[in-house]
């Protein structure tokens, strides 16, 4: 509760780094903030023409016409947040390293903002999708409730652990490269283009072993069937979540006072 109230004391520091960082974004742009609109849109228009009209992909026991395209984007947008805030929070001690060593704050307030920045842009993004499954008749109902829990657990899922290797990224340079491929390899592991169900049977059990596997699926469930999540099926990437966040502050508290010696 320490670190709460302390954190909650530097608010007006972390809410105006975040406003900062996403003007800076867009300072020298002729189109300026109309990206945060244009990519997006444009990404929720290119698989919809592609999968739902011209390859026409279906997923087994789906019938609507945008059943794969939906798949494809409740994948693709949440495996970007927990990329963007685990990518982050990995070299974000790194890319801060010159205030770190001048103003005194807690340092564990670049975690908070990194969050804060990659959930402001998540917002926009799927808000246009969710304005996307209105206008085509497949928005969830209130099974969409539950997007909200799962969103909680990808996002302390991905700090925890990005804040674990920012730690041990300060010291060994590496652990940001192996973070990089390891991502690559994360990816095809995680039913995101594809469905579990057509993996033959053997392969199963061990893309369950990836605490992101019912995560993914749960999100999918809700968005693309407009169904309740198998809660039971969540408790791995909970704790998965629980380990790094522990390790992660463990590991901060540990290493806090070394830090700014190796940056």
């Amino acid at each position: 509760m320490t670190l709460f109230r302390i954190l909650w004391g530097y608010r007006g520091f972390i809410l105006g780094s975040v406003q900062r960082e996403f003007q800076l974004k867009y300072r020298h742009s002729v189109l300026g903030m109309s990206w945060v609109i244009i990519n997006p849109l444009a990404m929720i228009t290119v698989y919809t023409v592609i999968f739902a009209n011209v390859m026409r992909a279906k997923l087994p026991g789906i019938e609507n016409t945008f059943g794969y395209s939906i798949y494809l984007c409740a994948g693709l947008l949440t495996w970007g947040l927990f990329t963007e805030i685990a990518s982050r929070g990995l070299i974000t001690f790194i890319e801060h390293a010159n205030m770190l060593k001048k103003v005194s704050f807690p340092r564990l307030a670049l975690p908070v903002i990194v969050v804060l920045n990659a959930s402001v842009n998540f917002a926009i993004v799927f808000g246009l999708f969710a304005l996307f499954l209105l206008l085509t008749g497949n928005f969830p109902g209130w099974p969409s409730l539950a997007l909200f829990p799962l969103l909680a657990l990808l996002v302390v899922f991905a700090i925890g652990l990005g804040v674990t290797l920012g730690v041990l990224n300060v010291f060994f340079r590496d652990v940001g490269h192996l973070f990089g491929l390891m991502l690559t390899f994360w990816f095809w592991l995680t039913p995101i283009v594809y469905p579990l169900s057509i993996l033959p049977a053997w392969a199963q059990p061990w893309l369950n072993l990836n605490p992101l596997t019912p995560v993914m699926a749960a999100f999918q469930c809700i968005l693309v069937t407009g169904q309740w999540p198998h809660w039971p099926s969540l408790w791995w990437p909970a704790f998965a979540a629980f380990f790094f966040c522990v390790l992660g502050l463990q590991l901060y508290r540990k290493r806090a006072g070394e830090m700014t010696d190796e940056l």
